[in-house]
């Protein structure tokens, strides 16, 4: 609906409610409308939730139509890096949001820091699910807000040209609100558990489910040791859970994202129930490393499976796991794949120890023989040295063809003698263009980094500490914040209206009128900044 439509269809709403409502100016309640365009987290969901349906058809048919997000652990952050992306890009198209567990863990739960291991409280999640739409609402507000002044003004002057170009421009107004892929962790405990805090989450607007195959109470940071996965049934299980959940609040276009950390998982806690020979948890199990045994000589409390003919012992550690064959990693990992997309899953995530195209396009491919429009969301994470791997990589590479590499050193490739180097510069493009590249090459729908705002807010402190309690005092903070923040446009310079303010005295004056008490009039020290 039009502008102008809502604001007819609430004149005659009006009219209808009769003198009592005589006070009221459609027009003002037609902005609040308009400002408010999602009543609910399921309106948010299913909305964005065709936002990603599109863009994975966009990728089926040309991979440079990949996607991206970066992770956020607060609102204000989600809201700057929409607003951000807004200013720079003039849309949000095919930009999302990442939730990460490992930073709600970090830095939102009630018991102070604590590691990826499913430690916090399950209910922070949707909470700050819902906590970031809030602030992306808000920024639709905020921004809406600035054009409705744009038109009272061109009112004010009689520049109908300019009205009837800002009314378009409020009905073709582009949300900041855009999808979330959320991080449900190894779902906090059962199917149920998971199916219970999926809808949660849901409510609270994420369209898209991270689920790992791990074991929840071993659950482990995907680059970390000791990781424990679970049979596959069980993780179908939680998949089926996650569905059951998107239909029963009516989202069916709802995403799962299956992932797996079977490359860098050596153990497991179960051995998987199995029927015949060949079936899923046969297959399994036949990962699991076994000693041959003689049934003359058992000992006190071994487990055993029996494979053709044989009485097999897996190797049982002391925790009372059991571990993998070493070198197995790349084949479970196609495995997990294939059998999570046949379990209904819609995107796959694989964990990787490194950012290598060539290793992921290798298990892609062999899943891609199986169901060839298999997609990947891929973690382009902090905890890769990026720029020794990439050094690295370009060392190996030149050494393979021949080229002279003696002036180099692997081991110490990161050392910042080498930053202007011939290396170091074919390494930072590969950096640059890796996202293309593993689109193109290994099937990656959706590139995210999990942590970047942990790290550019230590970045940026201790930059900060540094100059204003040293020498530079304030001017630490003057040059090298403000008069940034000014010299590069940063909305949040005027950080009043970021906060608000200016939303708050429209409704003042919707609600008062003349008798207003605003916040924003002469002595608002906020207008020092109206030229920036």
């Amino acid at each position: 609906m039009t502008y102008s439509a809502r604001i007819t269809e609430l004149n005659e709403t009006i009219a209808a409610g009769g003198a009592p409502w005589g006070a009221i100016d459609a027009e003002s309640a037609a902005r609040m409308v308009v400002q408010n365009r999602f009543r609910t987290g399921l309106d948010i969901a299913r909305y964005t939730a065709k936002i990603m349906r599109e863009d994975m058809e966009a990728y089926d048919r040309d991979p440079a139509n990949y996607t991206q997000s970066l992770g956020t652990w607060h609102g204000f952050i989600a809201q700057q890096k929409m607003i951000s992306i807004k200013k720079h890009f003039g849309s949000t198209k095919r930009r999302y949001l990442y939730l990460s567990g490992w930073m709600v863990a970090a830095l939102r739960s009630d018991f102070g820091p604590l590691p990826d291991q499913s430690m916090h409280e399950k209910t922070s999640v949707p909470g700050l699910i819902e906590e970031l739409y809030t602030f992306l609402r808000q920024a639709d507000a905020r921004e809406l807000g600035g054009m409705f002044r744009e038109l009272d003004d061109a009112r004010d002057a009689g520049d109908e040209v300019e009205a009837q170009r800002l009314q378009k421009a409020i009905d073709d107004h582009e949300t900041h609100v855009v999808p979330i892929i959320a991080d449900i962790d190894a779902g906090f405990g059962n199917a149920e558990a998971t199916y219970l805090l999926a809808k949660k989450m849901i409510e609270a607007g994420a369209c898209a489910l991270q689920i790992e195959n791990q074991v929840s109470d071993e659950k482990q940071c995907g680059h970390q040791d000791g990781k424990v996965t679970v049979p596959h049934e069980e993780f179908h299980q939680k998949i089926r859970a996650i569905r059951y959940a998107f239909l029963e609040l009516g989202v069916p276009e709802g995403i799962i994202v299956a992932r797996t950390d079977s490359l860098g998982a050596g153990l497991t806690k179960s051995i998987a129930y199995s029927k015949e020979p060949g079936d899923l948890g046969d297959k399994y199990n036949s990962f699991l490393d076994c000693d041959e045994v003689d049934a003359a000589d058992i000992k006190n409390g071994q487990v055993f499976i029996s494979r053709d003919g044989k009485l097999l012992a897996p190797k049982r550690l002391p925790s009372n796991l059991y571990q993998f064959r070493p070198g197995t990693g790349e084949d479970r990992c196609v495995l997990d794949c294939i059998t999570a997309l046949e379990a209904g899953a819609d995107l796959l995530w694989i964990e990787t120890e490194k950012p290598h195209v060539e290793q992921i396009a290798g298990m892609v491919d062999r899943v891609r023989e199986v169901i060839p429009n298999a997609k990947l969301v891929y973690n382009n994470s902090p905890s890769f040295n990026w720029t020794l791997n990439f050094r690295q990589q370009v060392y190996d590479a030149w050494e393979e063809a021949g080229k002279d590499v003696s002036n180099y050193d692997r081991d110490k490739l990161m050392s910042v003698d080498y930053d202007g180097s011939e290396l170091a510069a074919e390494a930072d493009e590969k950096i640059r263009t890796f996202q293309a590249d593993a689109a193109k090459r290994a099937g990656i729908f959706h590139h995210l980094i999990t942590l970047p705002t942990y790290h550019t807010a230590a970045l940026s402190t201790d930059n900060l500490a540094r100059e204003y309690f040293g020498e530079q005092a304030m001017l630490g903070y003057v040059k090298n914040v403000q008069r940034e923040e000014i010299r590069q446009g940063i909305a949040c310079v005027k950080h009043q209206n970021m906060a608000g303010s200016d939303i708050g005295d429209d409704h003042k004056e919707y609600f008062a009128g003349e008798a207003a008490l605003k916040a924003g009039g002469k002595d608002n020290t906020m207008n020092q900044f109206a030229a920036a």
